[in-house]
């Protein structure tokens, strides 16, 4: 399969070396010719040209094509080079800059495959550090939803009970169970909750204060952090 990447900054380059760490062919399309030469001395494929003039981007051969992620820092520039890509029935992955694009995407813009928000993908990982490993942001699913990974601790007021016997707040749903050290699985309302097991919720951001006391068990002033 044949990728093109539109943007040589770091997501851009982040994105084309796992693609091409896979045994995919990938062109990064990019304006800066000081960043282009960089990429093209490490290996990469790489054109100086503007994602959003039609002529440079076509002249990638989109014809042969499979998919193009326009991830550059600027979202005309990603909308533009998409549009042109999706006449070319390539699949789209679009880079927004904000929680309110990334909305304004998703709900107007439905002929995209794909919108991305990789600032937050960042903020989750600051979050992990931050919460530690008993609760582990996996995925915003929108700006009041969370998807979270629990672990149950020795404190957990839930540790010995069965799921069946898990009561979560409103607006949270558990999602998946694993043993301790086992894979992620659909729950099993008969399956105990011990030591070094995890649970995966999805729940509203108000909410999570209380699913962690419930799944955890640490303090108030510790679940309020989340």
């Amino acid at each position: 399969m044949r990728f093109v990447i539109i943007g040589g900054g770091r997501v851009g380059k982040r994105t084309a070396r796992v693609l091409e760490g896979e045994g995919y062919d990938v062109s990064i399309l990019e304006s800066s010719a000081e960043r282009v030469d960089r990429l093209r001395k490490e290996g990469f494929d790489a054109v100086q040209g503007d994602g959003s003039e039609e002529s440079e981007l076509l002249g990638l051969d989109l014809d042969s094509a499979d998919g193009v992620a326009a991830l550059t820092g600027s979202l005309t520039v990603n909308v533009i080079a998409c549009l042109i890509a999706k006449s070319y029935d390539c699949r789209t992955v679009l880079r927004v800059d904000s929680d309110y694009y990334e909305y304004l995407c998703r709900k107007y813009a439905t002929e995209i495959d794909e919108v991305i928000y990789p600032e937050r993908l960042g903020a989750i990982a600051a979050k992990n550090a931050l919460l530690g490993g008993s609760i582990r942001a996996i995925a915003d699913i929108a700006q009041e939803i969370q998807l979270v990974e629990l672990t149950v601790t020795e404190e957990s007021p839930m540790r010995g009970y069965t799921l069946s016997e898990l009561e979560l707040p409103a607006n949270s749903r558990l999602l998946g169970f694993g043993k301790a050290g086992d894979s992620i699985h659909l729950p099993a309302e008969d399956e105990s909750l011990e030591l070094g097991d995890r649970l995966v919720v999805i729940a509203n951001f108000d909410v999570l204060a209380d699913v962690r006391r419930i799944i955890v068990g640490e303090s108030d002033s510790q679940a309020a952090a989340v």
